[in-house]
């Protein structure tokens, strides 16, 4: 199923992808508020959904928003509080990029103009991966809610250092069966990448809200350092971004492996 702006893919087999950042999309009344359009899609997980392009060969759901992070993120919690309470980040409907540029020319949206966008573009899209999640729950005893996202490696305002190539994110151990994680841990350990489990990305509203492991939904986010799969430029301008997809990344392979591997803890 298709509209405009939200892609629905329906497979059988217990496990729904979310794709809540591909988006690029912004209508024009939006797009003319903004300091500038580059700015305003700039920090877009660019080509996830050509990273993940193999998913439906596996018989696997999957759920994509068109609409751009800077419209409207339908990842942070829709009340507006932070996910990261004293570290920088974003909101439901971001004024700045990750990098802390101001993105509109005026006036940031009203909480009117916010909760117009939540209705329009918030509400549809988590209403879709509710009905995702409960079809495929309803033939199956457990299924696996994967979000998946990227990042540019490097982001000083949102952390220190280098990112890990796979950070993965459950808030703690609290929205999916250790054993899950254990497993995902497994194939990424074995890649010989470097990872790390729940540190600077815990897990979105999407994680965090869906996952209910006691309820048979086990909720996992993967945010991807972007250099596994893109050049990623010492100084990001609009010239030089986004940056290529590479289609030869070895990183396909890894991925192939961990949805395989959320599928087989899901059937068994």
């Amino acid at each position: 199923m298709m509209e405009d702006w939200l892609e629905i893919h329906r497979g059988n087999a217990p496990l729904v992808i979310g794709f809540p950042h591909t988006g690029t999309d912004i209508p024009a009344d939006i797009e003319a508020r903004f300091l500038s359009p580059w700015l305003a899609r700039k920090d877009a997980d660019w080509w996830i959904e050509r990273l993940y392009g193999f998913a439906r060969s596996l018989d696997v759901t999957t759920v994509r928003t068109r609409i751009s992070r800077s419209v409207i993120d339908v990842n942070r919690d829709p009340s507006g509080a932070s996910l990261y309470p004293g570290q920088a980040t974003t909101g439901l409907c971001p004024t700045t990029s990750f990098a802390g540029e101001p993105l509109y020319a005026g006036t940031p949206p009203d909480a009117a103009e916010i909760d117009r966008r939540r209705a329009t573009w918030f509400d549809p899209y988590h209403a879709a991966l509710s009905a995702e999640i409960a079809r495929l729950r309803a033939a199956h005893d457990k299924v696996v809610l994967y979000d998946a996202h990227s990042i540019l490696s490097h982001i000083p305002r949102l952390f220190d250092g280098t990112l890990p190539q796979f950070n993965i994110g459950t808030n703690g151990g609290t929205t999916c069966d250790p054993a899950l994680t254990r497993a995902v841990e497994t194939v990424v350990v074995a890649s010989g990448r470097d990872h790390i489990v729940d540190g600077r990305f815990r897990g979105g509203w999407t994680t965090r809200h869906y996952g209910r492991p006691e309820q048979g939904v086990h909720a996992i986010q993967m945010e991807l350092a972007m250099r596994g799969y893109l050049a990623e430029p010492d100084a990001i301008t609009a010239e030089n971004w986004p940056a290529p997809f590479d289609p030869a990344t070895p990183l396909i392979a890894d991925l192939t492996q961990i949805l395989q591997t959320c599928l087989a803890f899901a059937r068994h």
